[in-house]
């Protein structure tokens, strides 16, 4: 069992983030079938795409092969640092500035854990450029398989964000981490993760960082090693539906009662969320989504509170009695 043994300023310094250098890496384990325990069926239909990308570059064949069942090269996913406000482009900007002794060592530790057959891999590994040849192969990933549905998958991931560090501020660690995941648990002043290796490790003082995710889904990780932060990247809130093909739909008396748009936002809104994640996450427009919100709250089944930039819309008692949750 991992223990992170967490005190009061581990409280106030802990954080959420958002990852999408690891959301790729994590993608593309499953596309290259690395991580056999996971369905395929919300990115089966990215599969021509992916093999394509094997099939015609080199780079990209390359990037494959840093990654094995263990593990693989940690530079190639690089730590967030800037929150929530995280992009692509800050991490293909820190795998271009890793430093090259690093990522050689690591090169050399993922090929010996899966030796590749393709010599056009070696050729790439061994350029002295390496890191911003690699860059630019995650680039070329990211726009063929992950761009297109970022916004929505970005605005899940943010959602639950707002949900879980609204609790972590009010109600403390135990709150926060209540259904984070059945692996995870808040005991005897630590956060305990099961089925990892025997480890006690101390966040001292500088807090834990959590990141919501799509793609590790159904399982979570963890790390506790530079020059990651303390962290554990969980399953974001509601991300089972959209691995399943099973998300949650308002019902056609609902639907018939309030219109099907505004039934599917009081739906969506299971968790507080800004005008923007609603439109991204439901595949409405902006403008249109406002004015179905002040619908909504006039007839009393939605409030609103500022978070920071943010206006967070919520269902009220009324607004959860008429869904049914």
């Amino acid at each position: 069992m991992l223990r992170y043994l967490v005190g009061a300023d581990d409280l106030l310094h802990s954080r959420f983030a958002l990852s999408p250098g690891f959301e790729l890496a994590s993608l593309l384990r499953v596309l290259d079938r690395i991580d056999r325990g996971r369905p395929e069926q919300p990115v089966a239909r990215l599969r021509p795409a992916f093999e394509r990308l094997r099939r015609t570059d080199p780079a990209v064949r390359a990037l494959l092969a840093l990654h094995h069942s263990r593990g693989g090269a940690g530079f190639v996913a690089p730590p967030p640092t800037r929150g929530a406000l995280q992009t692509i482009d800050d991490d293909l900007a820190a795998v271009r500035a890793a430093p090259l002794d690093v990522a050689r060592s690591e090169i050399a530790a993922s090929l010996a854990a899966r030796p590749p057959a393709d010599p056009s891999v070696r050729e790439i590994l061994d350029v002295p450029d390496v890191t911003a040849r690699l860059a630019e192969a995650l680039r070329r990933a990211w726009d063929a398989l992950l761009a297109p549905d970022w916004p929505h998958l970005r605005a899940i991931c943010e959602r639950d964000i707002v949900y879980r560090s609204g609790l972590l501020a009010r109600h403390g660690w135990a709150a926060a981490l209540d259904g984070l995941h059945r692996r995870v648990r808040w005991h005897d002043g630590a956060i305990e993760v099961t089925r990892m290796r025997d480890t006690t490790v101390t966040a001292g003082g500088t807090g834990m960082t959590f990141i919501p995710s799509v793609f590790v889904w159904p399982g979570l990780a963890a790390h506790t090693d530079d020059p990651w932060p303390r962290c554990i990247i969980y399953p974001a809130r509601g991300i089972a539906e959209w691995w399943t093909g099973n998300p949650a739909r308002p019902s056609a008396a609902l639907e018939e009662l309030i219109g099907r748009s505004r039934a599917r936002i009081l739906v969506a809104l299971r968790e507080p969320a800004s005008t923007t994640q609603l439109a991204r996450s439901i595949g409405v427009p902006t403008g249109s989504v406002g004015d179905h919100l002040r619908a909504l709250r006039r007839a009393g089944l939605l409030d609103a509170a500022r978070a920071g930039r943010s206006v967070l819309y919520r269902r009220t008692p009324l607004g959860d009695l008429l869904v049914g949750d």
